[in-house]
Protein backbone atom coordinates (compact mmCIF):
# COMPACT_ATOMS: atom_id res chain seq x y z
CA UNK A 1 0.00 0.00 0.00
CA UNK A 2 1.08 3.32 -0.60
CA UNK A 3 2.10 5.91 2.13
CA UNK A 4 -0.65 8.09 3.41
CA UNK A 5 -0.33 11.85 2.85
CA UNK A 6 3.29 11.97 1.50
CA UNK A 7 1.97 13.60 -2.93
CA UNK A 8 1.19 16.81 -3.31
CA UNK A 9 -2.38 18.14 -3.91
CA UNK A 10 -3.31 17.78 -7.29
CA UNK A 11 -4.79 20.67 -9.06
CA UNK A 12 -6.48 19.58 -12.24
CA UNK A 13 -7.37 22.40 -13.85
CA UNK A 14 -4.62 24.81 -12.77
CA UNK A 15 -4.28 28.37 -14.37
CA UNK A 16 -1.46 29.68 -16.55
CA UNK A 17 -1.29 33.46 -16.19
CA UNK A 18 0.42 35.16 -18.43
CA UNK A 19 0.81 39.41 -18.12
CA UNK A 20 -2.59 39.20 -15.79
CA UNK A 21 -4.64 36.64 -17.97
CA UNK A 22 -5.46 33.02 -18.25
CA UNK A 23 -3.92 31.73 -21.08
CA UNK A 24 -4.71 28.53 -20.95
CA UNK A 25 -5.29 25.56 -17.71
CA UNK A 26 -3.79 22.62 -17.40
CA UNK A 27 -2.65 19.91 -14.65
CA UNK A 28 -0.27 20.93 -11.81
CA UNK A 29 0.75 21.15 -8.08
CA UNK A 30 0.37 24.83 -8.09
CA UNK A 31 -3.34 26.08 -8.80
CA UNK A 32 -1.90 29.30 -10.37
CA UNK A 33 1.00 29.44 -13.00
CA UNK A 34 2.49 32.78 -13.78
CA UNK A 35 4.71 33.12 -16.58
CA UNK A 36 6.13 35.58 -18.41
CA UNK A 37 6.27 33.74 -22.17
CA UNK A 38 3.97 31.06 -23.73
CA UNK A 39 3.34 30.11 -27.13
CA UNK A 40 0.77 32.60 -27.71
CA UNK A 41 3.26 35.65 -27.41
CA UNK A 42 6.56 33.90 -27.91
CA UNK A 43 8.20 34.96 -31.53
CA UNK A 44 9.17 31.14 -32.58
CA UNK A 45 5.19 30.42 -32.53
CA UNK A 46 3.79 33.40 -33.75
CA UNK A 47 6.01 34.01 -36.81
CA UNK A 48 7.96 37.16 -35.93
CA UNK A 49 10.79 36.18 -34.86
CA UNK A 50 13.53 37.90 -36.76
CA UNK A 51 17.38 36.31 -37.52
CA UNK A 52 19.93 38.77 -36.23
CA UNK A 53 22.78 38.47 -38.67
CA UNK A 54 25.54 39.25 -36.66
CA UNK A 55 28.69 39.98 -39.07
CA UNK A 56 27.30 38.37 -41.76
CA UNK A 57 27.18 35.23 -40.56
CA UNK A 58 23.65 34.09 -42.38
CA UNK A 59 24.86 35.75 -45.64
CA UNK A 60 27.89 33.69 -45.30
CA UNK A 61 25.80 30.41 -44.27
CA UNK A 62 23.22 30.96 -47.21
CA UNK A 63 26.47 31.82 -49.92
CA UNK A 64 28.41 28.44 -48.60
CA UNK A 65 25.43 26.33 -48.99
CA UNK A 66 24.33 27.85 -52.29
CA UNK A 67 20.91 29.04 -50.15
CA UNK A 68 21.05 32.42 -51.78
CA UNK A 69 22.83 35.73 -52.47
CA UNK A 70 25.58 35.55 -54.20
CA UNK A 71 25.42 31.55 -55.42
CA UNK A 72 22.24 31.98 -56.77
CA UNK A 73 23.07 35.32 -59.07
CA UNK A 74 26.32 32.94 -60.36
CA UNK A 75 24.24 29.84 -60.90
CA UNK A 76 21.54 31.79 -62.79
CA UNK A 77 23.97 33.51 -65.00
CA UNK A 78 25.77 30.72 -66.12
CA UNK A 79 22.78 28.67 -67.75
CA UNK A 80 21.86 31.91 -69.64
CA UNK A 81 25.10 31.87 -70.99
CA UNK A 82 24.62 28.61 -72.53
CA UNK A 83 21.40 28.97 -73.73
CA UNK A 84 22.80 31.90 -75.71
CA UNK A 85 25.91 30.05 -77.07
CA UNK A 86 23.59 27.30 -78.72
CA UNK A 87 20.57 29.46 -79.92
CA UNK A 88 22.96 31.30 -82.86
CA UNK A 89 24.19 28.53 -83.86
CA UNK A 90 21.27 26.37 -84.16
CA UNK A 91 19.43 28.98 -86.83
CA UNK A 92 21.88 28.65 -89.62
CA UNK A 93 21.03 25.25 -89.61
CA UNK A 94 17.30 25.85 -89.84
CA UNK A 95 17.76 28.09 -93.04
CA UNK A 96 19.52 25.86 -94.47
CA UNK A 97 17.00 23.34 -94.09
CA UNK A 98 15.00 25.58 -95.16
CA UNK A 99 16.42 26.70 -98.67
Amino acid sequence: MPKADIHPTWYPDAKVICNGEVVMTTGSTHPEIHVDVWSGNHPFYTGTQKILDTEGRVDRFMRKYGMGGAADATADSKPAAKAEATEPAAEPAKQAVEA
